[in-house]
């Protein structure tokens, strides 16, 4: 199993890099052989989508379409596609994932999702090019908000998750708000994001 984990936090080492890594460790320890790469988005060069569309409007079968900006990007579509499961970690910031996580959320929209043409649903609205099935887990962070309020300001949550369905084929197992890390402690919230880990596997 290849096991990519997307950490969009601006800082290293802190609370959300500990918890996905606890979450790895979980993921390991029910599958030895997993492999595992880390992407600290704040590692490399991400530019914000410009909206020109050539990647959504490109006619194309393959699972990845042409994006004009060339970038650490094009790094990171490589490792993706060759992932089988997927952990996504990022604080929240005003209710939503960081901007490192969002332009990166962006980027991935079109370019590995092509816009819908069923009358069933919504006309354009994006589905995965790839057939590859993947299975995903959420970690975001509060250091105030306390769990209590989550659905009062954690966005987040569901904006990976739906863009991650769209654009990677991939079904999110389970998610954790681990709240109030100023008082209560990352370590607080550690064995939850083992046991998270562990459904990835």
């Amino acid at each position: 199993m290849n096991l990519v984990a997307v950490i969009g936090s601006p800082r290293k080492g802190k609370a959300t890099e500990k918890l996905v890594d606890k979450a790895i460790e979980g993921a390991i320890s029910k599958n030895p052989s997993c492999l595992v790469k880390k992407l600290n988005l704040v590692d490399y060069d991400i530019q914000y989508c410009r909206n020109c569309l050539v990647c959504r409007d490109a006619k194309t079968d393959e699972p990845l379409s042409k994006c004009v900006i060339k970038d650490g990007m094009s790094q990171i579509y490589k490792v993706l596609l060759e992932s089988d499961a997927l952990i996504f970690g990022t604080p929240v910031h005003s209710g939503y994932p960081t901007a490192l996580m969002m332009a990166f959320l962006e980027r991935i929209t079109w370019t590995l999702a092509k816009p819908e043409k069923s009358f069933l649903t919504a006309h354009g609205c994006p589905l995965p090019r790839s057939n590859k099935k993947r299975k995903s887990i959420i970690i975001v962070t509060s250091g105030v908000v306390p769990p209590l309020y989550r659905w009062f300001c954690d966005w987040a949550t569901k904006c990976i998750r739906g863009i991650s369905r769209e654009s990677l084929n991939a079904k999110t197992v389970g998610d954790m708000y681990a709240g109030d890390i100023e008082h209560r402690g990352v370590d607080y919230y550690f064995e939850k994001a083992i046991k998270l880990g562990q459904k990835l596997a």
